[in-house]
């Protein structure tokens, strides 16, 4: 194993705790002679727990090593997958490499372990080929890329031959992409440790709402739905402001977009206020991939002492570097105009014959006016917010009438915040646990 693993050329992995490297040191120990055979266990059951922990960690059933090793050629970003993922397959010298390593890795898919486990009279690899995993609940995994990995790996075992086992590889690549954004949905940054750049951190179970979801505000919904397809598309499309009442389904719309187009190679970024420092270290590192990135900014809002609104304004528009085609900011607020104003920043107000202007509130408004669409979602109505707890109640299967739903939901809303989307939906939440109990 070790030979063949040393014939890898894209796909080297320097990481002496990668359990690739592990297996290949396992086997030249094993040829040499040189340890006992109670060490060679040893070694054997140390490489089989970092499997079984890698397969917990993603949710891994059945073959747990052609898993692992689908998941090394889905995530390792090199020279051939990047291109793959922009252009799809195509003629070049490159593909000399990956065929060999995709040769290679195809022998390691056909590797018997027989020989070892026979001499050390263990089973351990053997048992792992047909690995039965208990049942977890989906929060516990990420489901996504678990998902993903199996599909590959069944089709990977099917291979008859090397091409076929390129072709498949390379057909994943061109799909889905490579590494982690080709496999996840979503994202938050924390920054890397020596303070130079931010690291991606996988949002592993995103909220699978769907737009049909959110009951009402379809114009609101089309807004989104029109811009984020001509985004996705490669078209013109314009930075997107969700403001209006709490609860009313501002953010879920975003996540619900997301769900929508994900298939179409849109991505979303979560950053927090205190990360705008950030923004140009992020968009470094997303505007030559072959996704379209939404940077995701939920309930923001500035008081009048913060200053972050201003890295913010120069990435939306502004600056010498231009924002890049594959990168679009939608952010939801309860507030029209983002910063807070006050009667202070009226002081400074200048008269010239018919024009007045203050500069303390043009500074402020200035913010909300970069993005190019602005979606109010306003608070339902006695009636809207009837309607939406009816809707909810029918899709669920609950059975009262519609004189006992309103008037048990508007008793709810009196006591729980008032009216929106989000008191219809905790009202039928409460309707479902004192039917389960």
């Amino acid at each position: 194993m070790n030979r063949m693993i040393a014939k890898l050329i894209l796909y080297t992995d320097t990481d002496p705790r990668n359990l690739l490297t592990k297996m290949g040191q396992l086997y030249e120990r094993y040829y040499r002679g040189e340890d006992t055979k109670e060490e060679l266990i040893a070694e054997s059951y140390r490489q089989i727990k970092s499997l079984l922990e890698i397969a917990t960690d993603f949710g891994f059933d059945r073959n747990l090593w052609h898993h692992y090793l689908t998941f090394l050629l889905i995530t390792n970003e090199n020279p051939f997958s990047l291109t793959c993922e922009k252009v799809g397959k195509k003629e070049g010298s490159v593909n000399f490499f990956a065929q060999n390593d995709s040769s290679v890795f195809k022998n390691l898919f056909d590797f018997d372990f027989n020989d070892l486990e026979k001499a050390l009279d263990i089973d351990c690899f053997s048992r792992v080929s047909n690995y039965q995993a208990i049942k977890k609940p989906e929060f516990m995994y990420n489901q996504n890329v678990s998902e993903k990995v199996k599909s590959l790996s069944l089709k990977l075992e099917a291979a008859e031959n090397d091409q076929e086992f390129f072709d498949r590889i390379t057909e994943f690549y061109g799909e889905y992409g490579v590494g982690m954004f080709g496999l996840n949905k979503a994202f938050r940054i924390i920054p890397k440790a020596d303070g130079n750049g931010v690291i991606f951190n996988p949002i592993n179970n995103m909220d699978k709402v769907m737009l049909s979801d959110l009951v009402g505000y379809e114009s609101q919904k089309q807004r989104l739905v029109e811009n984020t397809k001509a985004f996705v598309e490669g078209r013109k499309a314009n930075n997107v402001l969700l403001f209006g009442d709490s609860g009313t389904g501002k953010s879920t719309s975003i996540k619900a977009i997301v769900n929508e187009f994900y298939d179409q190679g849109l991505r979303m970024i979560e950053i927090y206020k205190h990360q705008f420092r950030d923004l140009s270290n992020v968009i470094a590192q997303i505007k030559n991939r072959n996704y379209r990135f939404i940077i995701y900014m939920d309930d923001l809002s500035f008081e009048e002492f913060e200053i972050e609104y201003k890295f913010l304004k120069a990435v939306i528009e502004g600056g010498v570097e231009t924002k890049p085609d594959n990168i679009l900011i939608y952010a939801t607020s309860n507030r029209r105009h983002l910063i807070r104003e006050t009667w202070s920043d009226r002081n400074d107000m200048e008269s010239n014959s018919d024009i007045h202007r203050s500069d303390t509130m043009q500074e402020k408004l200035s913010l909300v006016n970069r993005f190019g669409v602005s979606i109010f979602y306003e608070r339902p109505s006695q009636k809207q917010y009837f309607g939406i707890v009816a809707e909810l109640a029918k899709r669920e299967g609950l059975s009262l009438s519609d004189e006992e739903l309103c008037q048990e939901a508007n008793k709810w809303e009196l006591q729980h915040g008032g009216i929106s989307g989000r008191t219809a939906q905790q009202f039928i939440n409460h309707l479902l646990s004192i039917r389960l109990e």
